[in-house]
């Protein structure tokens, strides 16, 4: 009984740590708003960046997490400077997060997911429990980290740093 419980374990963990290389058709329509109030679908906002890395950050203005990381992100656009910053805020509030965006003077890409933190379609396919977020995508658009909850994590450098 115990090899079948440690079997299950092991396939269960080993299913969950699969991660995605591609964003889903339905998280690429998630539609975002822009700092303009124009609306725009994730997969056209990687598309326009098209040859670049990108860093996807997701947070929100009332997240400390978030606000303690940014100057880690700041550094890392320092480190980075080919590097396409994409802030994407889970902020409900739009005057909110377009005050946060001044008063932490964030360079970079910014759009914001107005269904918030808990529902829509990219959040769901990232599975978003905890913010700060922080994805890298390369040049070609594939996912090359999935999952880091904090800006100084490692895995960012090498992911930023990777060659096609």
């Amino acid at each position: 009984m115990k090899k079948i419980i440690l079997l299950l374990i092991i396939a269960f963990v080993s299913c969950n740590s699969k991660k995605p290389t591609q964003f889903s058709e339905e998280a690429n329509m998630e539609m975002l708003i822009g700092l303009d109030d124009s609306k725009i679908t994730l997969k056209e906002v990687i598309y326009e960046q098209k040859g670049k890395k990108i860093l996807i950050d997701v947070w929100a203005s009332w997240c400390k997490d978030c606000i303690y990381g940014f100057p880690k992100v700041k550094e890392l656009q320092k480190e980075f400077p080919d590097v396409v910053f994409l802030f994407l805020s889970v902020d409900r509030s739009n005057p909110s997060w377009k005050r946060a965006i001044d008063k932490y003077n964030l360079v970079g890409k910014h759009y914001n997911l107005p269904e918030g933190m808990s529902d829509g379609e990219f959040v769901n396919f990232i599975n978003l429990n905890w913010i700060a977020r922080y994805m890298v995508i390369d040049e070609t658009g594939e996912i090359k980290l999935f999952k880091a909850t904090d800006a100084s994590d490692e895995k960012i450098k090498e992911a930023l740093k990777a060659t096609r």
